[in-house]
């Protein structure tokens, strides 16, 4: 039986309707944005590891975000930071982390040789070492992200960037020791708004917060990010910064209609490609 290549094309159509599905289910979980993993440790160390990292879907302390605990002694002490975006939940903290955990399981394999390790997510950021990192400012591993749309006037919207980041740096650093975090928007050129987002892991002074924002993420802006409208975003293990033309807070009914409405042009495709294949057939 020769099959007509009008069917043979809507088959092909129906299972990349299906692949597009599947696309949609792990576009929904959170973006690995970056990991870093320094391999040099022992069978106790990885044990006190994963012993620590496993607490972290069940701890009832992380209440404001923020997640700071040991396990161990001596050189096979694991020490453990856990910092969320200053808007989410308990719930939504908590799992965050332990997503966060379970990514830099499998991003860092060799777990008997592991020794320092640091993963961010869009919502969370997660990180361990053998040595002391409570209330220590660090810089490095530094990530840069940036959207490629340029702004028209770049110089206004860069000052106006400048000005909203300043502003929030001041808010975030004069938080408390379970929250060092601030938000806020700008009007920008061309009737756009800015949205910025400021964060230092609340273990920092005021002063190692406001000196993390100004001297490393915000001053990095210029260079990574120059006029780019759509956004752009530096993150260090100490503190990080975001901005975007775009609401990057949306309510959770926004979540639920956004996806609702990718659902639903999937959807459409595969029971048009169905109906297309019963038809050929």
């Amino acid at each position: 039986m020769i099959i007509p290549m009008a069917a043979v094309s809507c088959v092909f159509l129906f299972f990349l309707s299906c692949l597009f599905l599947k696309s949609i289910s792990q576009a929904s979980a959170q973006i690995m944005l970056t990991e870093s993993c320094d391999n040099n440790s022992n069978g106790t160390y990885n044990t006190n590891l994963n012993t620590l990292l496993s607490t972290l879907s069940s701890n009832t302390e992380i209440n404001y975000g923020f997640y700071n605990f040991s396990y161990g002694q001596n050189e096979d002490k694991v020490n453990a930071i856990g910092l969320c975006r200053g808007d989410l939940k308990p719930d939504e903290c908590r799992s965050c982390l332990n997503d966060a955990r379970s990514n830099l399981t499998v991003n860092c394999p060799n777990q008997e040789e592991e020794k320092e390790g640091i993963l961010h997510l869009d919502k969370c950021m997660l990180r361990y070492s053998n040595r002391s990192i409570f209330s220590v400012m660090e810089t490095s591993p530094t990530l840069y992200m940036w959207n490629s749309t340029n702004a028209t006037d770049v110089d206004q919207f860069n000052q106006v960037l400048q000005n909203l980041m300043r502003t929030l740096t001041e808010r975030a650093a004069s938080g408390d020791s379970r929250r060092k975090y601030a938000e806020g928007s700008s009007s920008a050129p061309n009737f756009q708004t800015i949205h910025g987002l400021v964060q230092c892991t609340p273990d920092l002074s005021q002063q190692d917060c406001k000196q993390c924002l100004d001297r490393v993420a915000i001053s990095q802006i210029p260079s990574c990010c120059n006029g780019k409208i759509m956004g752009g975003k530096v993150l260090t293990p100490s503190c990080n910064t975001r901005f975007e033309t775009y609401r990057h807070l949306p309510s959770s009914k926004g979540n639920s209609d956004a996806s609702r409405t990718v659902l639903l042009v999937a959807m459409a495709v595969l029971v048009v490609s169905v109906d297309l294949v019963l038809g050929f057939i």
